[in-house]
């Protein structure tokens, strides 16, 4: 009987798999038959951050075929490009998100913050938001970015500030990021590229091929990778999060994503309450009381429309 190796998917092409040894050997790896995900209808099977089992099949080729998928403890799921009702599994097993927003140059919309924290509570994944480039902002801005920090630090999320030109900084997001699988996410410009290849400088050029590689339709492939920034401390950095339709989530459960309103959960008079026009609603009356932040109810309503997420 073939050796019994377990590891994690650090990359994934579609059809073959790099796979890191729990000795840190890499493996090129492929499926053996196909796997079903119970209840998931799924484009791909096995995604980046995926424990999994293989035997080798070449050892001088440093081959191997994957004959199990250990269970996840999460994942996180966008739509499919290419099948209806269908979802495409972005990554696995992750130990937080992290989104990388900007106030000015370019701003990052409330309602996109919010959107990707309801994707984080929906797939019980940690969030962290991490605001960069305080070293644009003047006085007004600085004060204006605070009160946005305070806003989310209440409601749970660690909220920092940085410049990813400052060394003090960066060491900080080290500090985060150490031991931990970390998802990362950002609109164009906010400065997450800067940020990664300062805290690990040979990350750049991997990155920079992947992005000529893929270039032609980077953002339907999702062939995520993850990198190695530091010992046992690893980076997913990859465009499908930022287009993530609310997958999962069915309009009466949306309200459980927001924690300011999943406190007031059975406080309704109605319990299919749907937090916009009945009488006795608990999430009503604290919006009107500024217990609820306007622009977090705002984003809210926007969802449950289905409304574009980038606002």
């Amino acid at each position: 009987m073939a050796d019994r190796i377990e590891g994690m998917v650090i990359k994934s092409t579609g059809s073959w798999y790099s796979v890191r040894t729990d000795e840190g050997e890499r493996l090129n790896s492929r499926l053996r038959g196909k796997f079903k995900n119970k209840g998931l209808k799924v484009n791909n099977p096995i995604a980046v951050g995926d424990r999994v089992v293989v035997e080798l099949e070449d050892v001088e080729e440093g081959t191997a075929v994957i004959t199990d998928i250990l269970p996840r403890d999460n994942y996180i799921i966008r739509k499919s490009t290419r099948r209806a009702n269908y979802g495409h599994i972005i990554a696995a097993n992750i130990d937080q998100a992290i989104l990388i927003a900007t106030i000015v140059m370019p701003r990052t919309s409330m309602g996109f913050i919010d959107r990707f924290l309801v994707t984080t509570e929906t797939f019980r994944i940690p969030a962290i938001l991490l605001f960069n480039k305080k070293d644009l902002l003047d006085q007004e801005a600085i004060a204006a970015q605070q009160e946005v920090m305070d806003m989310y630090e209440a409601l749970g999320y660690p909220c920092y500030s940085l410049s990813a030109i400052e060394d003090q900084d960066v060491e900080q997001v080290k500090e985060l990021l150490r031991n931990k699988v970390s998802l990362l996410s950002g609109h164009s410009g906010v400065g997450k590229s800067t940020l990664v290849n300062r805290i690990s400088p040979e990350v750049d050029q991997k990155t920079d091929t992947i992005s000529g590689f893929a270039n032609k339709g980077k953002h339907t492939t999702t062939f995520a990778e993850m990198f190695e920034i530091m010992p046992d401390s690893f980076v997913i950095d990859t465009p499908g999060i930022k287009e993530l339709g609310l997958m999962e989530v069915e309009p009466e459960e949306l309200s459980h994503y927001f924690p300011e309103m999943r406190d007031l959960l059975g406080e309704c008079k109605y319990h299919n309450c749907t937090h916009t026009h009945e009488p006795g609603c608990a999430v009503v009356e604290a919006v009107k009381a500024a217990e609820i932040p306007l622009s977090r109810y705002h984003s809210y309503l926007s969802m449950l429309q289905g409304e574009d997420s980038h606002r």
